[in-house]
């Protein structure tokens, strides 16, 4: 179709007048977003993954309804009663068509009456395509409902929105609307569900077998029958540990389905598989009639996204990932501090210990609470969360590198003075009866906790994906879980003190191993600040170091000469506000080059959503890396795996093409993208082809095999139907 410049320049201008004069046509709130329109019961929006409307032919938005308890809206297919939501788009500009797309419902039991929708909040995205790309697009919309307790009302909502020309970036609800377009079910392929077997047998019940993995929960079967026809709730067999199940759900009445098509959806919990069967003969009991669209499970198993087993399987995900993260890269560098809590208790008193590593316990468990806290409300802004995001901050990788330079002068000896005593504390001084006062345990343990969340450990996606995708009491629960598992070690000291009493006496060796141990948290704070540069700049970095320098020389000056004590207490406090103030300077553009050297990034592309998309339907096989400069973990993958033998091997051929997102600084497109999959951290590493258009997610830590078996499912007709 061919454009319009004037139109397009007459919509750019008079767009902005009409929204400020009439409010109807703008919305007043948040950008990519209507207003909302209040219910009695209920309130709803219209939201935009987008703020304006890029050079996209397809954009999507979505249906955000926030429902009070005890009430209800229907899915597509309602049950016994009801009706779904109907969008009227008359009046809408630059709109050839929009459709809902459906997150996988609910299922309510009432007096014997099946109705299936949703309840709480909910997002209905909905896939909306121009007629113009590039051109504004003014959207008025009329929605048809109806909402259901003990009573049912139907409703409407009237809804204005507007996205501009210019350029797509998120939108402050992209992060959202990802969440609920991950839970539409499609082939099943990236929830980890396959189905089996799809047939209707004899009498009219529809037979369902899927396998899964991880296991399922408590899977449903939703049939979708043509009109006057009705099925019941289905009987669930599970087997091999919930890996696999039967779901047999009865036709209602004596109607013929001789002719028809079925839709079914198998549940469990957000996660889902659709299917079809065509029922132009029906088959006898056991024998198969025909099956649509079944995909294989993720490699990435229990650490793959977009799941939802049962909280109590999370908890004890969540407790194991916390235990393992002691062992983690990110934690060796605090490992100083333990040691110097653990052998300065030698020869000392049982109770003394015991208090000292359960404050620890308490600081480890209180800073996965405040990281917990911060993602509830984070989360209720609208803002993107995930697992080590704080590092993306240049003002905190400051107070990081503050704190490593000063425990490091500590443990060095160049400063034994009150100010500030905790800190002094937290190198293992200034308490009777050794190993540090309780204040330092706990900080050690806060500290500790800051310096894990770069690392990601198995076990740990999992659950902190089901964390964030809950509500606020999954959040709580789930952080709890992995402060425990992370203390746990402190726990069994603070059980057994004599382990730690039963060490030598602190001695002269203890210089030794203090300047030791000082050296690998200056190393901490040197890497820090590699990130730091990538962010602000390598000059705002080599100013930031040479202040920490110039801070461990005046400590040094203080501890031999006493009368300068207060000179160098005022200069201290003078470089650490120039840090700060150099973290607060706006980052510099963003380099050309993924790749950590020439040769690596000559392999990898920049990646985006749109060429990924774009790459499978030209058929390539496209590997998706989603990786930080401060995420230890993904440095470990790069060079065990990705960067040599194999794997770097095949990445660099022309059979795929290589994608890397760098999430170093903030970045709402790679935090939809993650949400999309379920995960709020990283590393992340999915892989698409011809086979595999929705990805497969690999392993957090990653070895040769994954990557190879992946690349070939999802470029391999025959290895992708397996």
């Amino acid at each position: 179709m061919t454009r319009h410049p004037v139109l397009t320049l007459l919509l750019s201008i008079l767009i902005p007048l009409l929204g400020s004069a009439a409010p109807t046509l703008a919305q007043l709130a948040e950008p990519g977003a209507s207003n909302w329109v209040d219910k009695p019961h209920s309130r709803m929006r219209l939201v935009s993954a987008v703020t304006a409307v890029g050079t996209a032919e397809t954009l999507t938005l979505g249906l955000e309804v926030e429902l009070k308890d005890h009430w209800k809206i229907y899915w597509r297919s309602p049950g016994d009663a009801g009706y779904p939501p109907e969008m009227d788009w008359t009046g809408s500009v630059n709109l050839t068509k929009a459709a809902f797309q459906w997150p996988v419902p609910s299922r309510f039991s009432v007096l014997g009456i099946e109705t299936v929708g949703y309840q709480g909040h909910v997002i209905l995205p909905i896939s909306a395509k121009l007629t113009q790309p590039g051109d504004p697009l003014i959207l008025n919309a009329k929605v048809d409902y109806l909402i259901c307790s003990d009573i049912c009302v139907p409703d409407q909502g009237s809804f204005s929105l507007m996205l501009p020309p210019g350029p797509a970036k998120p939108s402050p609800q992209a992060h959202s609307i990802s969440q609920y377009l991950a839970q539409v079910p499609k082939n099943g392929t990236s929830h980890g569900l396959s189905v089996t077997e799809a047939v209707i047998e004899e009498g009219g019940v529809v037979r369902v077998a899927v396998s899964a993995n991880p296991p399922l929960s408590q899977p449903d079967l939703f049939v979708e029958p043509p009109p006057g026809l009705a099925f019941g709730p289905p009987s669930v067999t599970l087997t091999d540990g919930g890996r696999s199940a039967l779901l047999r759900a009865p036709l209602e009445g004596e109607a013929p389905l001789l002719g028809q098509t079925i839709s079914a959806l198998v549940a469990d919990g957000i996660r889902g598989v659709e299917t079809t069967i065509d029922t132009a003969t029906l088959a006898e009991p056991g024998a198969p009639l025909t099956a649509a669209a079944a995909g294989r499970a993720p490699i990435a198993d229990l650490n793959g996204g977009g799941e939802a087993p049962a909280l109590w399987t999370m908890l004890g995900l969540a407790l194991v990932g916390g235990l393992i993260l002691n062992l983690m890269p990110c934690v060796l560098p605090v490992l100083s501090l333990k040691i110097l809590g653990l052998v300065g208790h030698g020869g000392g008193a049982p109770r003394r210990a015991r208090l000292s590593f359960l404050a620890t316990s308490a600081g480890i468990l209180a800073s996965f609470l405040a990281l917990a806290g911060a993602a509830i409300a984070l989360k209720s802004m609208g803002a993107a969360v995930g697992w080590g995001i704080q590092f993306q901050h240049p003002l905190f990788l400051t107070g990081m590198v503050i704190l490593l330079t000063l425990f490091a002068a500590n443990l060095w000896g160049l400063f034994e003075i009150p100010l500030p005593g905790i800190l002094s504390n937290l190198g293992g001084q200034g308490a009777e009866g050794g190993g540090g006062s309780l204040v330092g345990a706990f900080a050690t343990g806060a500290f500790a906790t800051l310096l894990a969340t770069p690392c990601s450990a198995p076990f740990l996606g999992t659950a902190v994906g089901f964390a964030l995708a809950g509500g606020s009491a999954d959040t709580l629960g789930i952080f709890s879980g992995l402060g425990l598992g992370m203390a746990l070690p402190y726990l069994v000291v603070a059980a057994f003190p004599r382990l730690a009493t039963r060490l030598p006496r602190p001695g002269a060796w203890m210089v030794k191993l203090r300047w030791v141990l000082g050296l690998a948290l200056g190393g901490t704070a040197v890497w820090l600040l590699t990130v730091f540069a990538v962010q602000v700049g390598w000059q705002s970095a080599l100013a930031v170091g040479l202040a920490m320098a110039v801070t461990v020389t005046l400590l040094a000056l203080g501890a031999r000469a006493p009368t300068i004590r207060k000179l160098a207490l005022g200069g201290i406090a003078f470089l650490f506000a120039g840090s700060a103030a150099l973290a607060l300077r706006p980052p510099p553009p963003p380099s050309a080059a993924v790749g950590s050297d020439a040769q690596t990034a000559s392999i990898w592309q920049p990646w985006s959503a749109e060429d990924t998309t774009r790459l499978v339907a030209e058929g390539k096989t496209v590997f998706v890396d989603v990786t930080a400069d401060w995420c230890v973990t993904c440095l470990v993958n790069k060079a065990a795996v990705l960067d040599r033998g194999p794997v770097a091997a095949l990445l660099a051929g022309e059979n795929v093409v290589a994608l890397r997102a760098d999430w170093t600084r903030p970045d709402p497109a790679i935090a939809a993208y993650l949400a999309s999959f379920g995960r709020y951290g990283i590393p992340f590493n999915a892989v698409y082809g011809p086979h595999a258009p929705n990805g497969i997610a690999l392993p957090e830590l990653l070895t040769d095999g994954a990557v190879m078996e992946a690349v070939e499912r999802a470029s391999s007709p025959t290895l992708a139907e397996k």
